[in-house]
């Protein structure tokens, strides 16, 4: 019985359909598992079962299709470094190695279902194994970006009460010179070619481990996995997911808003360390059976990302604003990306003078989504619609969205207010389930009967979805003027008006040397010609660089304190 409701449930997950041709112009591609927006949301409905768990109920049953022949030959997996190795796998060669993995975890760390597991590892495969193999234990992930210090590592086994971490040879002196303050944690694993004194080499053990091993048998609402949010205001904060809520939640990422296949090569440039990874190097595309592609690159490099778009038959490609905002100010002219076909982007606002010139360089949108640590995709531009320029586009079928007031009644369009998800009466099943060991947290994130996800926008008359009404206007007319490479604009004391905008602004080298006085005068008057003569910066200050956390957002609340405290 139980096997039944899996293949049912892996039948509602996947749904490839007939693999469309890619049409010749291929800027107009059409969706692949969809129709259009509308037909999106009423096709979209998940049964959740009692029991799942994403390694056997999704992984090994595209095993099975692979071993069926009902899959084609494209990898479950292709990894690339900048030193010329590659590593392909199977959905089959991923499950034997999971296995194996998930034996050393139960065996040689003596982990038991539930029991925590810190992983800071780089765009390595074996990051993707472990991953798998916490699946397969039932134990809980708790993934890091490689960029922690030894004080975050600290507060992250201190806050999480981690038995286990898996890390390389670059982080192990860090755990080593916190590990005695971490009554917990009794395993450490390394990934390196030495051994190391007090912990287990991962390479040697997996080469003599077996990969005879038996998935746990999860509940859907059991915890998978711990994602630290990346503290853009305050402690990061533990958000608990479930083993439904990524891994069946997942599924309107995969299906609708990337639109993958099992056709289709995966290409996302999110850290291993948050839960971008998770939606986009994971299970949003293992969900579709389409391969994910992973390039290990030390550090993000505009010339490494174009050879890899040309020489790799990548089809889908996710990266953040800033990315494609360095991208286009890179050389693309010897390039031709002849597989691409959709590229999308989340994480902050992506300008509208960017996506414009990546249209006009490579003739394919960007499909901005939006979402958090705590949720599946929220709001997203998705094939076939139109896109509006500084929208987020229109609600995923995985969620009801409104503009809230401050009592949680739901605002008209054109109204600035809370953006909020409806979880009462039915809780959507896309969502975390609590930030764990912070219960007043936790409850502070409801209004009535939203989830308020402390972002501000507005509707429009058409059902789209923009941020908020400020900053990120005035931050897009500012990166459109050819002396801003990034700004960031706050509110700053003024005597007379009470608050002005306030923006700071990182020169483009070619006007690092000019008159400043003058250049900030020319800036405001460009902000008063795009926007409205209001709307324009009345304070501006050039800087080096703009503070931001390590996964690359502005820290505008530090930005902000600086202008206020002095007061």
């Amino acid at each position: 019985m139980q096997t039944l409701f899996r293949a049912k449930c892996f039948r509602h997950l996947a749904i490839p359909g007939s693999v469309r041709v890619l049409h010749k112009d291929y800027r107009t591609v059409p969706p692949q598992n969809f129709t259009n927006y509308e037909s999106m949301k009423q096709e979209f409905k998940l049964e959740i079962p009692e029991y799942f768990n994403f390694a056997k109920d999704v992984l090994d049953q595209w095993t099975n299709m692979e071993k069926a022949g009902k899959r084609p030959s494209n990898p479950a997996f292709w990894w690339i470094n900048g030193n010329g190795e590659e590593v392909r796998w199977s959905f089959e060669e991923l499950g034997s190695l999971s296995r194996k993995f998930a034996n050393i975890l139960t065996e040689a760390c003596a982990l038991q279902r539930g029991d925590r597991v810190i992983v800071i590892l780089p765009k390595i495969p074996e990051w993707w194994l472990a991953n798998v193999a916490c699946l397969r234990t039932g134990t809980v992930l708790i993934p890091g970006t490689t960029q922690l210090t030894q004080k975050d590592i600290l507060y992250r086994l201190q806050s999480s009460k981690a038995k286990c971490i898996i890390t390389n040879e670059v982080l192990a002196s860090a755990v080593d010179a916190v590990a005695s303050k971490c009554e917990n944690l009794h395993s450490k694993l390394i990934v390196s070619q030495k051994p190391k004194d007090g912990w287990g080499n991962l390479k040697e053990m997996i080469k003599h481990a077996s990969d005879n091993h038996t998935c746990v048998n999860t509940k859907h609402d059991e915890m998978m996995a711990i994602y630290f949010t990346s503290g853009t205001s305050g402690s990061p904060k533990m958000t608990g997911h479930s083993h439904s809520s990524f891994g069946l939640g997942l599924s309107v990422n995969g299906r609708f808003w990337l639109d993958l296949t099992p056709s289709d090569v995966m290409w996302n440039t999110s850290d291993t360390g948050w839960a971008k990874s998770a939606w986009s190097s994971v299970f949003s595309p293992w969900i579709q059976g389409a391969c994910v592609f992973a390039h290990y690159l030390p550090r993000f490099e505009p010339t490494s990302i174009f050879q890899t778009l040309s020489k790799f038959p990548i089809t889908v490609f996710c990266s953040a604003p800033t990315a494609y905002r360095m991208l286009i100010q890179s050389d693309m002219t010897s390039y031709k990306f002849k597989s691409l076909k959709h590229c999308v982007s989340a994480g902050e606002p992506i300008n509208p003078e960017v996506t414009e010139q990546w249209r006009k360089r490579t003739g394919l949108d960007i499909y901005e989504g939006y979402g958090q640590t705590e949720t599946v995709l929220i709001c997203g531009n998705f094939k076939g619609m139109k896109i509006k320029p500084g929208s987020m586009g229109k609600p995923s079928p995985a969620f009801d969205v409104k503009i809230l007031d401050v009592n949680g009644n739901v605002l008209p369009p054109g109204q600035e207010g809370d953006i909020g998800i409806q979880v009462l009466p039915n809780r959507p099943f896309g969502l975390f389930t609590h930030y764990v060991d912070n219960p007043t947290k936790t409850a502070s994130t409801l209004r009535g009967n939203f989830y308020i996800t402390g972002d501000r926008g507005y509707m429009d008359e058409d059902g789209y979805f923009c941020y908020r009404i400020g900053p990120f206007e005035v931050e897009s007319a500012l990166t459109e003027h050819p002396a801003v490479a990034e700004a960031a604009v706050v509110s700053s004391p003024d005597p007379i008006r009470g608050e002005v905008v306030k923006a700071f602004i990182v020169l483009t080298p070619d006007y690092k040397s000019c008159d400043q006085e003058q250049l900030k005068k020319e800036i405001q008057e460009h902000v008063k010609k795009t926007t409205a003569p209001y709307k324009y910066p009345r304070k501006v200050e050039f800087i080096q660089e703009l503070p931001k956390t390590i996964s690359g957002k502005i820290k505008r609340n530090e930005l902000r304190k600086k202008e206020w405290e002095t007061i």
